[in-house]
């Protein structure tokens, strides 16, 4: 079926259906990650039939018993000079499945017979690992190639994403370069795709690399409150709207609700209702929230209510997010588009309201039917906007929301984050599937095992040693784990790191100082030459 199959070792010791050891030849043992395969006899429909079970290396050992640890250098160098090499190379390998048809459907089962000792283990076919790493052309989105066999493309499924995302790591490990890939993918596929961006990391998407626009360019926008100051100017960006909120849209409800207003607070509550009542038919529909606080300061005297009340509507001004119009949730949910709510530049609560509002909207308008396809919702830096349960958020609710119901009406959620343990763990584990790349924090270790059912112990202890680009993928939208090199991205990213020695450079050049820097390193080159010259 797969060729000529080139053997690598034999099954050793005990041997599961789910792990077994095998010894390998000392000059040519796979690697650790390599992808091998054996033999064993399953139980599909009403026969025992031989299947070929995909395994991956998950650790490399060589034992000796000549060169033990208490012998001294004098009796190893002995043993060395007689020429005696008994080392073993034992591997440890993880069973992934084996693929069947069943009902007429390609599947990959797990094993759930003996793997016999004895038995010969193969360096997997590209062809056999290709099948258990491709989905169809409707469903696969293209994300890189396995960090083992470069040459093989790895694909995850789109509607793996109806059970929720989670891509987390480290900073600088490439958690939102890995968004860009996403994002180019699901735009391909005609994808309603809203992204949620604190530091404009993806307000670039409409241009390439090379800084030319991108082919899908006209079909990207991004949304920005004027009250941002921004991270970058708006003739830096292309397709850039005006979001904003129009004050007066929001019912005496809605504010008490943004403000944090329970509702066993009635008289607080009913004491900020009548009052923007009261300024509708005043003002009509122009009224702004500086309105609301002078009306309440003026009520503040003769009413206890509306004192109690005051202190909550004054935060109305660290929310400065309202403008003339209201910017409708329409522009944003259009059929293949991506649409960034650049929200860099605003404080905290400003966030917060804006994506409280956006997500609610969102939800809204698909679970209601009054728009028809699914989205896809990016939150980079969740942990900003649903942290631990002892930190009061707005957006908390709605995020929660999305994540227990979103996948019944199509609202699909990716949770980014480089904080994992600052997360709601409520949410996080509602992500069924992970993009993991590189983790150190033990907090953050332990917060991505404790919400993921998929990811093994052995995987977890992988996660620091993972290169920057580099990923664990689990859950429903792989087939089976696994670790594959991020494909490189045709669109520009936002949020690298800058070049802190071009940088430098520059500003030694601006200020006029590359003579005297020169002339100084010619003598720090003299005197190093001196020194060794006298030693």
């Amino acid at each position: 079926m797969y060729g000529t199959l080139k053997l690598v070792g034999r099954i050793v010791g005990e041997a599961s259906p789910t792990e077994f050891l095998f010894v390998a030849d000392k000059e040519n043992h796979p690697p650790k990650y390599e992808y091998v395969a054996v033999f064993s006899r399953e139980l599909i429909g009403d026969s025992v039939e031989q299947v070929q079970v995909l395994a991956q290396v998950t650790g490399v050992v060589s034992r000796s018993l000549s060169y033990r640890e208490d012998l001294d250098l004098e009796a190893l160098e002995r043993i060395c000079r007689a020429g005696i090499d008994d080392v073993n190379v034992i591997c440890r390998a993880r069973t992934l499945g084996y693929i069947a048809v069943v009902e007429g459907r390609k599947e990959i089962l797990m094993p759930r017979r003996a793997i016999y000792p004895g038995n010969e283990v193969f360096l997997a076919p590209d062809k056999l690992v290709t099948e258990f790493f491709s989905y169809s052309r409707e469903e696969g989105l293209h994300v890189g190639y396995l960090i083992s066999r470069p040459k093989i493309p790895v694909f995850i499924s789109v509607n793996g994403f109806k059970r929720h995302l989670a891509i987390l790591a480290q900073t600088g490990a490439g958690k939102s370069y890995t968004v860009g890939v996403l994002v180019e993918e699901l735009l391909k596929k005609g994808a309603t795709v809203v992204i949620i961006d604190p530091h404009a990391d993806y307000v670039f998407l409409s241009r390439k690399t090379d800084g030319t626009r991108y082919e899908y360019a006209n079909r990207i926008k991004v949304f920005r409150n004027p009250n941002s100051t921004g991270r970058y100017s708006r003739s830096e960006l292309d397709n850039v709207y005006d979001y904003t909120i129009r004050f007066s849209d929001l019912s005496g409800e809605d504010i008490c609700d943004v403000l944090g207003i329970l509702d066993k607070w009635t008289n607080i509550r009913n004491a900020i209702i009548e009052t923007v009542k009261e300024l509708k038919e005043e003002i009509g529909e122009a009224y702004t929230p500086e309105h609301l606080i002078e009306k309440m300061e003026e009520k503040s005297a003769r009413n206890p209510n509306a004192l109690k009340a005051l202190k909550y509507v004054r935060k109305l001004k660290r929310l400065r997010v309202f403008g003339a119009v209201t910017t409708s949730i329409s522009e944003m949910l259009k059929p293949a588009q991506v649409s960034v709510v650049d929200l860099s530049g605003l404080n905290d609560p400003s966030m917060d309201y804006i994506v409280f509002r956006i997500l609610s909207e969102i939800f809204y308008q698909v679970s209601s039917r009054n728009f028809g396809y699914p989205v896809f919702v990016f939150i980079e830096e969740a942990h900003k906007f649903i942290p631990r349960k002892n930190i009061k958020k707005l957006s908390r609710d709605i995020i929660n929301t999305i994540a227990a119901e979103g996948r019944k009406f199509g609202v699909f959620m990716t949770l980014i984050s480089q904080r994992p343990s600052k997360i709601d763990p409520d949410a996080l584990s509602q992500c069924n599937s992970q993009i993991i790349l590189k983790v150190s924090n033990p907090s953050d270790q332990h917060a991505i095992i404790e919400s993921s059912e998929r990811l093994s112990e052995d995987l977890l202890k992988d996660l620091p040693g993972l290169n920057v680009g580099e990923a664990v993928i689990v859950g429903e939208i792989t087939k089976v784990p696994v670790m594959v090199k991020i494909r490189k991205r045709v669109t520009r990213e936002g949020g690298a790191d800058i070049d802190v020695v071009g940088r430098l450079k520059a500003a030694v050049e601006e200020a006029g100082l590359e003579e005297e820097l020169e002339k100084e390193q010619e003598l720090v080159i003299t005197r190093e030459d001196t020194m060794w010259s006298e030693v």
